[in-house]
């Protein structure tokens, strides 16, 4: 797997959606870039894991990227994950991959449904790729924009009045 040692990443997206009940999208994605020239090497992996898709890296540049990408969480967890256990990374990116599979597997019981399941997977999500330093939101914030408890619980509910937080 020298391929995704050296070109992968595992990353956790955080989208903020006013429609969603805790007011934020979680979203895994594992992917690998190559040039132009090297594109064959990126099909071979959708071959191997038998999902995902390959895109132009930047549309509208001058970068002559492809990456491959898997965001579908069945697939991370079925296909992706089982595969990297058995052959496993052997650079610094194994310890991002653990991360990132522990966060799948808990988006899988619904942890990312609640409150308290958000925070832990924004925890973990920023330990990974270097702690988070290029994030643009600090993790802190993050959890801030996150809806409360009471809120969701309200929403739910159908009840439309607004919630005081202390």
């Amino acid at each position: 797997m020298g391929l995704i040692d050296g070109e992968g990443c595992f990353h956790i997206a955080f989208q903020v959606r006013k429609d969603l009940p805790l007011g934020i999208s979680i979203i895994p994605e594992f992917h690998v870039s190559q040039n132009s020239a090297s594109r064959r090497a990126l099909e071979r992996l959708k071959t191997l894991f038998d999902c995902g898709y390959i895109k132009p890296n930047h549309n509208h540049s001058e970068d002559k990227t492809w990456v491959f990408i898997v965001r579908d969480r069945i697939d991370l967890l079925t296909k992706v994950i089982p595969i990297l256990e058995v052959f496993q990374l052997q650079t610094e990116k194994k310890n991002d991959f653990v991360l990132f599979a522990e966060v799948v597997r808990k988006m899988n019981q619904g942890l990312h449904r609640t409150r308290n399941g958000a925070v832990e997977i924004m925890s973990l999500a920023y330990r990974m790729n270097g702690g988070g330093s290029r994030r643009k939101i600090p993790l802190q914030r993050l959890i801030e924009l996150l809806k409360s408890s009471e809120t969701v619980r309200k929403i739910r509910n159908g009840r439309k009045d607004t919630v005081r937080t202390a």
